[in-house]
């Protein structure tokens, strides 16, 4: 099932910018995705994972952001690389780039049990081929293995590249694609990220599309800009009428009058434990959230 854990802003930083590094870890992005392929030209591959490993190799605070490193693809021997230096410094997981099929997540998996046998780290995938959003509920249930698959990613700005679909206000040609991966991904029991909004200087449309997001059962956004955080945590944050209704569902099913059924009638409206389940998990969220200060 989806985690807990609030991923409402999740900030790519460039692995090759260190005075970015020195400060994404206290900008309030819920997680931090530090980047190893797009942002990063092939003469800095090097330096950057280094850098980010001595990173990694500093001990985090209970409320610092959950923090992910992109990989190179494999092909090529970049993303090998990048599992040399990364893997044995255990972020908290690992975007994978470019996955197409459920093949190429068991590929990574046998790459990273050769590169350092007995680490375990959770693994993302990056969405963003015409192949993956044609099939994307075989990459969802890829989960067996030791590098538990975690979340989605979505990749539109590549996706839109390899399709020729046009990125226009309210994302009508990507819809279709969108909700098939949050579909797959719920499938799956993984969280589910959306894409990045290229404009920084149009607020409104970013805030827009954050709330577009939030109605489409994504858990949060993947942010380009340290001044998109405030208003992607403000859109996914659970507010006080959908906390409320948590808390009135969450222990229903716990109570001993009720152990046993699987449905429920409360002020005139079917609950089922799913939705007790889904309440946990939104006030687990909150409280994480909470914890940190918003």
């Amino acid at each position: 099932m989806p985690s807990s854990r609030p991923r409402r802003s999740v900030l790519y930083v460039p692995g090759a910018n260190p005075r970015a590094l020195e400060k994404a870890l206290g900008l309030g992005a819920d997680a931090v995705i530090l980047d190893l392929e797009d942002a990063v030209a092939p003469t800095e591959k090097a330096a950057a994972r280094e850098r980010i490993a001595a990173l990694l190799a500093v001990p985090r605070r209970p409320d610092a952001p959950e923090v992910v490193v992109r990989l190179n693809p494999l092909a090529g021997g970049l993303g090998i690389a990048d599992l040399a230096v990364i893997l044995p410094a255990q972020p908290d997981g690992l975007l994978l780039p470019k996955i197409a099929t459920a093949a190429d997540i068991g590929a990574f998996r046998r790459a990273a049990a050769e590169t350092a046998p007995g680490v375990t780290v959770p693994i993302w995938a990056m969405i963003e081929t015409a192949r993956a959003v044609a099939d994307p509920l075989s990459i969802a249930l890829a989960t067996d293995g030791d590098y538990p698959l975690t979340a989605l990613v979505l990749g539109l700005n590549d996706l839109a590249a390899e399709t020729g679909a046009r990125q226009v206000r309210g994302r009508a040609p990507m819809l279709p694609w969108m909700m098939g991966v949050l579909a797959a991904g719920r499938a799956g029991g993984l969280d589910v990220i959306d894409g990045v909004f290229n404009d920084l200087s149009d607020v409104a449309a970013f805030e827009a599309e954050c709330l577009q997001a939030l109605d489409c059962g994504f858990d949060g956004k993947s942010l380009i800009h340290p001044r998109q955080i405030e208003a992607a945590n403000r859109a996914f944050m659970p507010n006080e009428a959908a906390l409320a209704e948590a808390r009135r569902i969450a222990g229903l099913f716990d109570e001993p009058r009720h152990v046993g059924l699987g449905v429920l009638a409360v002020e005139g409206r079917i609950v089922e434990r799913l939705h007790a389940e889904a309440a946990k998990r939104l006030i687990a969220r909150f409280e994480v959230i909470a914890s940190r200060g918003g």
